[in-house]
């Protein structure tokens, strides 16, 4: 049972929220990405796919701050669903030392550059505001270690598309992770550019 092989902390906020058995999707995906593939999650709406993101990404930060350096990034549609998602991970992560940082949209780029700078673990954000940064050099990307991309239907727009393949040719030493309700086509072609090797998990 894959919440077995989590991190402790992990395990008792679960317990806490009374979650002792993972989704069919849980129970297929989380092992595969703990080992450090490339994966493309594809499942329906309410199969666990956002509590899948959350648990593996404490999981591959064991559950801790290190340093100053960003290591994981989770890029998602719009702003509000920025916030939605911080809220969802300050549920689980309140008991351990991990520091997530919303890049809101409505405060000044600056300001984002300098709280970045005094120390973040995990940072979600769109790819417009990510990308602001990246352009920037706000993001001292040497110690990323994931990039999972929520709900990424919303890649079938130009801009963000364009705005998320800029951020990924940055970057070389990283696991990307992209969730999604269907596998289309314009994520399959992810393959030829970041998602090498990727496995990919349907339900």
């Amino acid at each position: 049972m894959p919440f077995k092989k989590l991190h402790v902390a992990i395990k008792d906020k679960l317990e806490d929220l009374e979650i002792t058995t993972p989704t069919p999707f849980q129970s297929k995906s989380i092992s595969v990405i703990k080992s450090g593939a490339n994966i493309f999650c594809v499942a329906p709406e309410n199969s666990g796919k956002t509590t899948a993101l959350i648990l593996t990404t404490m999981q591959k930060l064991k559950c801790e701050e290190v340093g100053t350096a960003p290591r994981a990034i989770i890029l998602v549609g719009d702003n509000e669903k920025a916030k939605t998602l911080n809220d969802s991970f300050a549920d689980y992560t309140r008991r351990t030392s991990l520091r997530v940082y919303l890049c809101d949209e409505k405060l000044h780029i600056d300001m984002l550059k300098s709280e970045i700078f005094e120390g973040a673990d995990i940072l979600i954000a769109t790819p417009k505001i990510m990308n602001k940064l990246f352009l920037l050099n706000g993001v001292n990307t040497t110690q990323l270690k994931m990039l999972c991309i929520d709900d990424a239907g919303f890649l079938n727009q130009n801009t963000p598309l364009t705005e998320m393949m800029a951020i990924t040719q940055s970057l070389t030493k990283c696991q990307f992770v992209i969730y999604s309700e269907k596998m289309h086509p314009f994520l399959k072609r992810f393959e030829s550019y970041f998602m090498k090797h990727a496995r990919t998990i349907a339900m």
